[in-house]
Protein backbone atom coordinates (compact mmCIF):
# COMPACT_ATOMS: atom_id res chain seq x y z
CA UNK A 1 0.00 0.00 0.00
CA UNK A 2 3.07 2.36 1.19
CA UNK A 3 4.86 1.82 -2.11
CA UNK A 4 1.86 2.21 -4.35
CA UNK A 5 0.96 5.35 -3.00
CA UNK A 6 4.66 6.76 -2.90
CA UNK A 7 4.59 5.24 -6.90
CA UNK A 8 1.54 7.46 -7.36
CA UNK A 9 3.47 10.31 -6.17
CA UNK A 10 6.69 9.80 -7.72
CA UNK A 11 5.05 9.51 -11.39
CA UNK A 12 2.58 12.62 -10.62
CA UNK A 13 5.18 15.07 -8.88
CA UNK A 14 8.85 13.59 -9.86
CA UNK A 15 11.33 12.51 -7.74
CA UNK A 16 10.83 15.15 -4.97
CA UNK A 17 7.08 14.88 -4.39
CA UNK A 18 7.46 13.31 -1.22
CA UNK A 19 9.61 15.92 0.48
CA UNK A 20 7.11 18.51 -1.23
CA UNK A 21 4.29 17.01 0.12
CA UNK A 22 5.56 17.04 3.78
CA UNK A 23 6.32 20.40 3.53
CA UNK A 24 3.10 21.35 2.60
CA UNK A 25 2.17 19.48 5.42
CA UNK A 26 4.15 21.25 7.60
CA UNK A 27 2.66 24.44 6.48
CA UNK A 28 -0.40 23.73 7.29
CA UNK A 29 0.23 22.50 10.29
CA UNK A 30 1.61 26.02 11.28
CA UNK A 31 -1.08 27.56 9.88
CA UNK A 32 -3.41 25.58 12.52
CA UNK A 33 -1.68 25.68 15.01
CA UNK A 34 -0.21 29.15 15.35
CA UNK A 35 -3.76 31.15 16.63
CA UNK A 36 -4.19 28.22 18.92
CA UNK A 37 -0.79 29.26 20.18
CA UNK A 38 -1.10 33.36 20.12
CA UNK A 39 -4.28 33.46 21.40
CA UNK A 40 -3.85 35.38 24.69
CA UNK A 41 -6.07 34.70 27.89
CA UNK A 42 -8.03 37.20 29.74
CA UNK A 43 -6.81 38.66 32.86
CA UNK A 44 -9.16 37.73 35.24
CA UNK A 45 -8.87 41.53 36.78
CA UNK A 46 -9.15 42.66 33.58
CA UNK A 47 -12.57 40.65 32.98
CA UNK A 48 -14.11 42.10 36.49
CA UNK A 49 -13.28 45.37 35.48
CA UNK A 50 -15.24 45.18 32.35
CA UNK A 51 -18.06 43.74 34.78
CA UNK A 52 -17.98 46.44 36.56
CA UNK A 53 -18.10 48.81 34.43
CA UNK A 54 -20.85 47.07 31.91
CA UNK A 55 -23.27 47.34 35.65
CA UNK A 56 -22.03 51.19 35.94
CA UNK A 57 -23.01 51.95 32.05
CA UNK A 58 -26.65 51.81 31.38
CA UNK A 59 -27.45 54.24 28.55
CA UNK A 60 -26.95 53.71 24.79
CA UNK A 61 -24.15 55.72 24.57
CA UNK A 62 -21.46 53.48 26.89
CA UNK A 63 -23.31 50.30 25.32
CA UNK A 64 -21.58 51.67 22.13
CA UNK A 65 -18.22 52.70 23.83
CA UNK A 66 -18.50 49.04 25.27
CA UNK A 67 -18.37 47.64 22.16
CA UNK A 68 -15.47 50.19 20.85
CA UNK A 69 -13.44 48.36 23.98
CA UNK A 70 -14.08 44.66 22.69
CA UNK A 71 -13.81 45.17 19.23
CA UNK A 72 -9.55 46.78 20.70
CA UNK A 73 -9.86 43.48 22.72
CA UNK A 74 -10.16 41.42 19.46
CA UNK A 75 -7.49 43.29 17.38
CA UNK A 76 -5.00 43.12 20.54
CA UNK A 77 -5.28 39.52 21.28
CA UNK A 78 -2.42 38.69 19.50
CA UNK A 79 -0.17 42.08 20.25
CA UNK A 80 2.48 39.89 22.00
CA UNK A 81 3.27 38.32 18.44
CA UNK A 82 2.27 41.46 15.95
CA UNK A 83 4.32 44.30 18.08
CA UNK A 84 7.80 43.97 18.72
CA UNK A 85 8.70 43.60 22.55
CA UNK A 86 11.64 45.58 22.68
CA UNK A 87 10.15 49.21 23.76
CA UNK A 88 12.98 50.77 21.75
CA UNK A 89 12.32 49.11 18.41
CA UNK A 90 8.49 49.53 18.83
CA UNK A 91 8.90 53.17 19.19
CA UNK A 92 10.91 53.27 15.65
CA UNK A 93 8.55 51.25 14.08
CA UNK A 94 6.16 53.67 15.02
CA UNK A 95 7.99 56.47 14.01
CA UNK A 96 8.70 55.15 10.71
CA UNK A 97 5.58 55.08 10.26
CA UNK A 98 3.86 58.08 11.33
CA UNK A 99 6.53 59.13 8.62
CA UNK A 100 4.97 57.41 5.89
CA UNK A 101 1.65 59.40 6.98
CA UNK A 102 0.27 55.91 8.74
CA UNK A 103 -1.27 57.71 12.17
CA UNK A 104 -3.56 54.88 13.35
CA UNK A 105 -3.11 53.44 17.16
CA UNK A 106 -3.04 49.78 15.53
CA UNK A 107 -0.56 50.83 12.32
CA UNK A 108 2.00 48.36 13.80
CA UNK A 109 0.07 45.66 14.52
CA UNK A 110 -1.17 46.32 10.43
CA UNK A 111 2.58 46.29 9.58
CA UNK A 112 3.81 43.00 10.92
CA UNK A 113 0.59 41.29 9.98
CA UNK A 114 1.05 42.36 6.60
CA UNK A 115 4.30 41.25 6.38
CA UNK A 116 3.33 37.77 8.37
CA UNK A 117 0.10 37.37 5.92
CA UNK A 118 2.21 37.71 2.72
CA UNK A 119 4.89 35.51 3.76
CA UNK A 120 2.87 32.92 4.64
CA UNK A 121 1.08 33.48 0.90
CA UNK A 122 4.43 33.58 -0.93
CA UNK A 123 5.53 30.55 0.68
CA UNK A 124 2.33 28.71 -0.50
CA UNK A 125 2.82 30.46 -3.89
CA UNK A 126 6.67 28.96 -3.60
CA UNK A 127 5.32 25.78 -3.06
CA UNK A 128 3.01 25.67 -5.91
CA UNK A 129 5.42 27.12 -8.26
CA UNK A 130 7.84 24.20 -7.45
CA UNK A 131 5.62 21.63 -7.68
CA UNK A 132 4.58 23.25 -11.93
CA UNK A 133 8.79 23.76 -12.54
CA UNK A 134 9.13 19.60 -11.05
CA UNK A 135 6.74 18.58 -13.64
CA UNK A 136 8.14 20.81 -16.12
CA UNK A 137 11.54 19.35 -15.49
CA UNK A 138 10.45 15.63 -15.72
CA UNK A 139 12.81 12.63 -14.50
CA UNK A 140 15.78 15.25 -14.14
CA UNK A 141 13.85 17.03 -11.05
CA UNK A 142 14.83 20.52 -9.73
CA UNK A 143 18.38 21.18 -8.12
CA UNK A 144 18.58 21.96 -4.48
CA UNK A 145 18.95 25.53 -5.88
CA UNK A 146 16.52 25.92 -7.93
CA UNK A 147 14.27 24.52 -5.32
CA UNK A 148 15.16 26.95 -3.14
CA UNK A 149 14.86 30.28 -5.20
CA UNK A 150 11.29 28.96 -6.53
CA UNK A 151 9.63 28.07 -2.74
CA UNK A 152 11.42 30.48 -0.73
CA UNK A 153 11.79 33.11 -3.20
CA UNK A 154 8.18 34.09 -3.29
CA UNK A 155 7.75 34.33 1.04
CA UNK A 156 10.75 36.66 1.02
CA UNK A 157 9.46 38.49 -1.31
CA UNK A 158 6.41 38.85 0.38
CA UNK A 159 7.86 39.65 4.00
CA UNK A 160 9.57 42.53 2.55
CA UNK A 161 6.88 44.30 0.41
CA UNK A 162 5.59 46.33 3.30
CA UNK A 163 9.15 47.14 4.16
CA UNK A 164 9.75 48.61 1.05
CA UNK A 165 5.75 50.21 0.74
CA UNK A 166 6.43 52.24 3.74
CA UNK A 167 9.99 53.24 2.80
CA UNK A 168 8.43 54.41 -0.48
CA UNK A 169 5.53 56.49 0.84
CA UNK A 170 8.14 57.83 4.13
CA UNK A 171 10.30 59.23 0.55
CA UNK A 172 7.00 60.38 -1.03
CA UNK A 173 5.78 62.23 1.83
CA UNK A 174 9.06 64.20 2.55
CA UNK A 175 9.45 65.23 -1.28
CA UNK A 176 5.77 66.46 -0.57
CA UNK A 177 6.22 68.49 2.87
CA UNK A 178 9.65 69.74 1.37
CA UNK A 179 8.33 71.14 -1.81
CA UNK A 180 5.21 73.06 0.26
CA UNK A 181 6.98 74.37 3.36
CA UNK A 182 8.43 77.29 1.56
CA UNK A 183 5.10 78.40 0.61
CA UNK A 184 3.64 78.28 4.23
CA UNK A 185 6.04 79.85 5.67
CA UNK A 186 5.47 82.73 2.95
CA UNK A 187 1.70 82.39 4.42
CA UNK A 188 2.89 82.36 8.03
CA UNK A 189 4.86 85.21 8.09
CA UNK A 190 1.79 87.24 5.75
CA UNK A 191 -0.58 86.47 9.38
CA UNK A 192 1.63 86.73 11.86
CA UNK A 193 2.47 90.24 9.98
CA UNK A 194 -1.27 91.32 9.86
CA UNK A 195 -2.01 90.95 13.26
CA UNK A 196 -2.31 87.24 14.08
CA UNK A 197 -0.94 84.85 16.96
CA UNK A 198 1.62 82.18 15.81
CA UNK A 199 -1.13 79.79 17.12
CA UNK A 200 -3.92 81.15 14.67
CA UNK A 201 -1.78 81.73 12.00
CA UNK A 202 -0.88 77.66 11.99
CA UNK A 203 -4.59 77.04 11.90
CA UNK A 204 -4.68 79.53 8.62
CA UNK A 205 -1.76 77.99 6.66
CA UNK A 206 -3.23 74.55 7.59
CA UNK A 207 -6.93 75.44 6.30
CA UNK A 208 -4.93 77.55 3.00
CA UNK A 209 -2.37 74.18 2.18
CA UNK A 210 -5.22 71.42 2.52
CA UNK A 211 -5.97 71.42 -0.97
CA UNK A 212 -2.09 71.17 -2.47
CA UNK A 213 -0.15 69.75 0.01
CA UNK A 214 -2.40 67.99 2.45
CA UNK A 215 0.22 66.00 4.69
CA UNK A 216 2.06 69.57 5.75
CA UNK A 217 -1.30 70.80 6.79
CA UNK A 218 -2.20 67.92 8.48
CA UNK A 219 0.81 68.24 10.64
CA UNK A 220 0.29 72.29 11.14
CA UNK A 221 -3.56 71.37 12.52
CA UNK A 222 -2.21 68.44 14.73
CA UNK A 223 0.52 71.40 16.30
CA UNK A 224 -2.73 73.64 16.64
CA UNK A 225 -4.58 70.86 18.24
CA UNK A 226 -2.00 70.09 20.45
CA UNK A 227 -1.47 73.89 21.81
CA UNK A 228 -4.77 74.17 21.94
CA UNK A 229 -4.88 71.27 24.59
CA UNK A 230 -2.42 73.02 26.53
CA UNK A 231 0.49 70.90 25.41
CA UNK A 232 3.97 72.91 26.14
CA UNK A 233 4.70 74.67 22.57
CA UNK A 234 8.14 73.39 22.37
CA UNK A 235 7.57 69.87 22.67
CA UNK A 236 4.79 70.02 20.49
CA UNK A 237 7.25 71.59 17.70
CA UNK A 238 9.63 69.04 18.52
CA UNK A 239 6.86 66.46 17.95
CA UNK A 240 6.08 67.63 14.71
CA UNK A 241 9.62 68.08 13.31
CA UNK A 242 10.36 64.01 14.29
CA UNK A 243 6.96 63.12 12.78
CA UNK A 244 8.03 65.02 9.35
CA UNK A 245 11.86 64.16 9.50
CA UNK A 246 12.66 67.01 7.09
CA UNK A 247 16.08 68.59 7.96
CA UNK A 248 13.86 72.13 6.68
CA UNK A 249 11.51 71.75 10.02
CA UNK A 250 13.91 70.58 12.20
CA UNK A 251 15.57 73.80 11.81
CA UNK A 252 12.42 75.73 11.68
CA UNK A 253 11.52 74.41 14.82
CA UNK A 254 14.64 74.90 16.42
CA UNK A 255 14.92 78.84 15.27
CA UNK A 256 10.90 79.02 16.67
CA UNK A 257 11.95 77.29 19.88
CA UNK A 258 15.13 80.02 20.20
CA UNK A 259 12.97 83.17 19.45
CA UNK A 260 10.69 82.20 22.25
CA UNK A 261 13.49 81.57 24.35
CA UNK A 262 15.31 84.80 23.92
CA UNK A 263 12.29 86.97 23.23
CA UNK A 264 13.13 88.26 19.48
CA UNK A 265 10.44 89.22 17.03
CA UNK A 266 8.68 85.94 15.10
CA UNK A 267 7.56 88.00 12.41
CA UNK A 268 11.74 88.84 11.79
CA UNK A 269 13.05 84.79 12.44
CA UNK A 270 10.01 84.08 10.01
CA UNK A 271 10.90 86.68 7.39
CA UNK A 272 14.73 85.52 7.00
CA UNK A 273 13.81 82.15 7.21
CA UNK A 274 11.35 82.31 4.44
CA UNK A 275 13.81 83.98 2.48
CA UNK A 276 16.45 81.10 3.09
CA UNK A 277 14.09 78.20 1.80
CA UNK A 278 12.98 80.30 -1.07
CA UNK A 279 16.20 80.25 -1.98
CA UNK A 280 16.71 76.63 -0.87
CA UNK A 281 14.15 75.70 -2.91
CA UNK A 282 15.93 77.40 -5.88
CA UNK A 283 19.03 76.26 -5.70
CA UNK A 284 17.28 72.48 -5.10
CA UNK A 285 15.84 73.02 -8.41
CA UNK A 286 19.29 73.78 -10.23
CA UNK A 287 20.91 70.68 -8.48
CA UNK A 288 18.06 68.32 -10.25
CA UNK A 289 18.70 70.46 -13.84
CA UNK A 290 22.25 69.80 -13.07
CA UNK A 291 22.11 66.42 -12.77
CA UNK A 292 19.78 65.60 -15.55
CA UNK A 293 22.34 65.99 -18.34
CA UNK A 294 24.68 63.45 -16.78
CA UNK A 295 21.33 60.96 -16.19
CA UNK A 296 20.57 61.49 -19.94
CA UNK A 297 24.07 60.43 -21.24
CA UNK A 298 24.37 56.92 -20.63
CA UNK A 299 20.69 57.12 -22.35
CA UNK A 300 21.89 58.80 -25.44
CA UNK A 301 25.02 56.49 -25.44
CA UNK A 302 23.01 53.38 -26.18
CA UNK A 303 20.07 55.26 -28.24
CA UNK A 304 22.24 57.18 -30.56
CA UNK A 305 26.03 54.85 -31.07
CA UNK A 306 24.40 52.18 -32.15
CA UNK A 307 22.27 53.75 -34.83
CA UNK A 308 25.09 55.65 -35.92
CA UNK A 309 27.55 52.83 -36.36
CA UNK A 310 25.06 51.11 -38.22
CA UNK A 311 24.69 53.93 -40.70
CA UNK A 312 28.35 54.47 -41.16
CA UNK A 313 29.95 51.66 -41.18
CA UNK A 314 27.32 49.52 -42.55
CA UNK A 315 27.95 49.94 -46.12
CA UNK A 316 31.41 48.90 -45.60
CA UNK A 317 31.08 45.84 -43.90
CA UNK A 318 28.10 44.96 -46.54
CA UNK A 319 30.63 45.76 -49.82
CA UNK A 320 33.34 43.94 -47.93
CA UNK A 321 30.79 40.74 -47.72
CA UNK A 322 30.04 41.08 -50.96
CA UNK A 323 33.65 41.59 -52.18
CA UNK A 324 34.87 37.84 -50.42
CA UNK A 325 31.83 36.22 -51.82
CA UNK A 326 32.60 37.23 -55.55
CA UNK A 327 36.06 35.88 -54.60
Amino acid sequence: MIDQINELITQNLGPQGGLMIVGLLGVLLILITLPILLQKQEDPLEKLKKQQRAQVSEDGQAAKLRAGSNKKSKLEKYSTFLEPQDAEEFSAVKLKLLQAGYRSKNAVQYYHFSQFALGIVGLIIGGILVILKTNQAGDEGLTTQAMAMWGVGPGAAGYMFPKYWVTRRVDTRKEAIEQGFPDSLDMMLVCVEAGQSLDQSIIRVARELQAGFPDLAWEYELVAHEMKAGKAKEQVLRDMSERCGVQDITSFVTVLIQSQQFGTSIADALRVYASEMRDKRVMRAEEKANKLPTKMTLATMMLTVPPLLVILIGPSIYNISQNLGGV
